[in-house]
């Protein structure tokens, strides 16, 4: 049972058998003993004193006697001021990192048939250019707080929707027709995204260049906006598009099919996947289909030049487009076909979205239009929401062709772990195939960690040069002291000694103690990580291990420690820290090499 548990329940009765009072145990506040203090629990004595009528320091020391004579786990007390610190006998720890040996999967709870089935959609990515790093924060979180919840004992369904049409779509098609004389991926020597990305930038900037024209020419900029050659031919092109135009088709067809070539390479880089890809060409029509519905049924109002909008004043917002005049569909009329669509394919328990903080006014929107065309589950879908990822020279602006991409990020990266390791020279002896594989787990590792370390609600700067040192709370510090403990266990085996599968030593150094004690924490830690929706806990949680195995490495010896029964016992913690880490960041989607 959880000690924090324990002890809440144990406060509560001693509340009632000192002083005659009812405390329910949910009331009772315990939080981890800081570090200055002699503890491993405290618990606040403060909200007793009513009850008790007595001194902090009085009050404190009768709870802690009733505990320290009733509960076997508790082997002393002390007490500061409003404080009561209790210590936890090294015999529960114990008890705790032999769960953790004997444990298939230590900390995760097991997914059944009767699990509650989580949706988490992720990535969203547009078809008219490559995934940048704003798309890898995405594509990361995502990924990983799929794992979190499978953790946490949910069926999980990873989904994407592609948005694969509108007038941003057609930008790079038009601009493609006026300049690609043909160009493809092939011919092009590059991938497909790539190419349909830099005809979306060439677009802007004969955009931008019919403006200025028409501004010189007399027009406002507003005027010049709408009115702008290129704009009023995508346009057309969009409503072509959705007339089903043959031509208009199959150059839409050709080009989304160069760009997801290159999104697959990505994502399968970046190691993230998806269980079911949603296209929004195929759901915006069930989406438009709802809004007439609800038109008929006096849920939006059609206004006289035909568009469609969804007056949301009584729930303090503002009036919703849902169609334009033209006819055409908006990003919310998507949204709200996609998610009629997956409740159909799934029995879903839970609906999760990962899109940035910026539109978070959209699934407010989405929840309530989804509640007001009666499906019961709007007004429970989830919007997880997360900070923009910057660099230190500031944001990205992909229109402008100033983003990071994805693809170059990485091989960035790759190059910048070969150097590193090639300077530190760590890894004398491997071949050039063995090499290779380690500077690309050390980098995707060093990426990935320092962007779900994170907080994912905080805006966050990303740096490539600071993320993959190997000291600190960095992913390659984590790393290489995983490929540290695989060492020390080769070694054992190498001389004969055999890892027991259970822990008996109860003389417990302090660094020992400190370690059995993060040991214990895993399982709440995954969740917590579930319940705030944030990887970066179990991130934090990670290094806080590998902080405590360094520093207690540091300081004693495992295999030249001349009591076998001592130095069994710590290479069965080392095995146990090095699982933890593993299992840890496989959450994180992130690997750890054997060597390093």
């Amino acid at each position: 049972m959880n000690i924090e548990l324990i002890i809440k329940d144990q406060v509560a009765a001693a509340i009632n058998a000192l002083y005659g009072q009812t405390v329910e145990p949910a009331q009772v506040q315990v939080q981890l003993t800081r570090s200055e203090f002699e503890g491993d629990h405290t618990v606040m004595v403060f909200p007793f004193l009513k009850l008790s009528k007595k001194s902090p320091e009085a009050t404190g020391i009768e709870i802690g006697e009733y505990l320290l004579s009733n509960v076997p786990e508790i082997s002393d007390y002390n007490v500061v001021k409003g404080f009561l610190n209790l210590v936890i006998g090294n015999a529960f720890w114990l008890d705790r990192l032999n769960e953790a040996i004997t444990a298939e999967h230590y900390g995760f709870i097991p997914v059944t048939d009767e699990s509650e089935l989580v949706m988490i959609e992720y990535s969203s990515p547009n078809t008219n250019k490559p995934l940048h790093l704003g798309h890898i924060r995405n594509n990361l979180l995502g990924f990983s707080l799929s794992e979190v919840m499978r953790a946490n004992g949910y069926k999980v369904v990873k989904t994407n929707i592609v948005n694969d049409r509108g007038i941003h779509i057609c930008k790079s098609m038009l601009a493609w027709q006026k300049f690609g004389k043909g160009e493809t991926p092939e011919t092009y020597g590059k991938k497909g995204d790539h190419l349909v990305g830099e005809y979306y930038v060439k677009f802007d900037h004969l955009y931008k260049s019919e403006i200025a024209g028409l501004i010189a020419a007399g027009r406002s900029e507003e005027q010049a906006k709408e009115e702008a050659p290129c704009i009023v031919e995508a346009r057309e092109m969009l409503l072509k598009w959705e007339a089903n135009d043959p031509e208009v088709r199959n150059l839409w067809k050709m080009m989304n099919g160069w760009v997801y070539a290159g999104f697959d390479e990505t994502y399968k880089t970046l190691g993230v996947d998806f269980d079911k890809i949603y296209y929004e060409s195929d759901t915006y029509t069930i989406g438009r289909d709802e809004v007439m519905r609800g038109v008929k049924e006096g849920i939006f109002q059609q206004e006289s030049d035909t568009s469609v909008w969804a007056n949301l004043e009584k729930e303090g917002l503002d009036k919703k487009i849902l169609l334009r005049s033209d006819g055409t569909s908006v990003y919310i009329t998507q949204d709200i076909g996609t998610a009629q669509l997956r409740y159909r394919d799934y029995p879903i328990d839970h609906m999760i979205y990962v899109v940035g903080n910026e539109q978070i006014y959209h699934f407010q929107v989405l929840s309530l239009l989804l509640d007001k065309l009666g499906y019961k589950w709007g007004k429970d879908l989830y919007h997880f929401s997360y900070g923009m990822v910057e660099l230190p020279n500031g944001r990205m602006k992909s229109r402008e062709g100033t983003v990071v991409d994805a693809d170059d990020l990485v091989a960035g990266m790759v190059d910048v772990a070969r150097a590193v390791s090639l300077e530190l020279g760590k890894l004398e002896g491997y071949s050039d195939e063995e090499k290779e594989n380690i500077y690309r787990i050390v980098a995707l590792g060093a990426l990935k960690y320092f962007i779900l370390k994170v907080d994912p609600k905080k805006t966050m700067t990303f740096n490539p040069e600071e993320s993959i040192d190997f000291n600190g709370n960095t992913g390659p510090f984590i790393q290489y002291t995983y490929a540290r403990i695989q060492s020390i266990l080769r070694k054992a085996k190498e001389t004969g000694i055999v890892i027991p599968g259970r822990a008996e030593n109860t003389r417990l150094n302090d660094k020992e103690r400190v370690l059995l004690k993060t040991i214990s924490l895993f399982p709440e830690v995954v969740k917590e990580a579930g319940s705030a929706h944030s990887p970066a806990v179990v991130a934090n949680y990670v290094y806080d291990l590998v902080k405590g195995f360094n520093s207690f490495y540091h300081d004693y010896s495992i295999l030249n420690e001349p009591d076998a029964a001592i130095r069994d016992f710590r290479l069965v913690v080392a095995q146990t820290v090095g699982t933890i880490i593993k299992n840890g960041f496989s959450l994180l989607g992130i690997q750890v090499p054997e060597r390093m």
